[in-house]
């Protein structure tokens, strides 16, 4: 009796087993449909493999952005400090990311050579970047802006560059602290001219037309007493993220068993997190002090 009973068990599960594969056949048909052939337009947009992956962005319209929302000219201190602000949580959420660099309204990220993310598919390091950096702009803006409205959302455009070498990835990282330090030294100039002497902006860019560094260095140290070496490095060199161990102290209620009250005490922790510094890149004193930011197995 239990033998049959075994048997007619067996047959049961196997016709159950037979069934449930028929359905799931069934059903990867039926999920397929004729319209599936417009997949095939996808643009294959893969990045070179070993490759350093380099998202940049750069503010979309950010000269009628800056004047609808007063930003003090030539630095605003609050619009940097909320663009890191904006590249720190990229680099929180998006971990493969090495180092960042930001000047201005731009900011670059730099993704690991052996990333493996979204496939290494360009489009996706760029969208998953440019999205979530806007969108901290707009969440963060209050913290930083506390008596200014934000009248309307801001843009930000990107691209994608894939570097084959460290060296070639310091030069473009060289290049765009180069660019920090023309732009400025021209703004700073710029914006003397126009604030403290009085010129209307075509004056001023008149001005300036067909001078070199050292003119202008001479126009701010002769005519407004300004020595440029001695601005901030944030406005002279740009921003520097990277990933860095730091201590943080945090308040705790501790509640010992023969007590009625917990007590507070004060608990370090330690995490990495990405520290903004404002240095120099361009030579090779930051990249000996920090050789695992190019290493490719940290």
């Amino acid at each position: 009796m239990w033998a049959a009973c075994d048997v007619k068990v067996r047959f049961c599960l196997a016709a159950a087993s037979v069934t449930l594969r028929r359905r799931l056949r069934l059903g990867a048909t039926m999920a397929k449909s004729k319209f599936e052939y417009v997949r095939d337009f996808e643009a294959d947009d893969t990045c070179l493999a070993h490759c350093w992956v380099v998202v940049r962005l750069d503010g979309r319209n950010f000269h009628r952005f800056a004047e609808k929302h007063n930003f003090a000219k030539p630095n605003d201190i609050r619009a940097l400090h909320l663009m890191t602000k904006c590249a720190q949580t990229v680099m929180e959420e998006l971990e493969d990311i090495v180092i960042a660099y930001g000047q201005s309204d731009e900011y670059s990220f730099v993704f690991k050579r052996k990333s493996n993310w979204f496939k290494r598919r360009a489009s996706k390091f760029m969208t998953h970047v440019a999205s979530q950096f806007a969108s901290s702009f707009v969440f963060y803006w209050r913290d930083y802006f506390e008596d200014q409205p934000l009248w309307y959302p801001p843009g930000f455009d990107g691209r994608v560059v894939v570097y084959p070498s460290n060296q070639t990835l310091k030069d473009y990282l060289s290049w765009r602290q180069a660019d920090c330090h023309i732009n400025n030294l021209y703004n700073t100039v710029f914006w003397a001219l126009i604030q403290q002497s009085g010129l209307t902006p075509v004056q001023a860019q008149e001005r300036l037309q067909g001078t070199l560094a050292a003119d202008k260095n001479e126009i701010l140290f002769s005519e407004f007493n300004i020595n440029y070496n001695n601005e901030p490095l944030m406005f002279r060199k740009g921003t520097v993220l990277f990933w860095q161990k730091v201590d943080e102290i945090t308040t705790k209620e501790v509640k010992l068993p023969a007590e009625m009250e917990g007590k507070k005490m004060a608990v370090t922790r330690t995490r990495t997190k990405p520290v903004p510094l404002h240095c120099d890149i361009i030579g090779d004193a930051f990249w000996k002090e920090h050789p695992e930011i190019l290493d490719e197995d940290s």
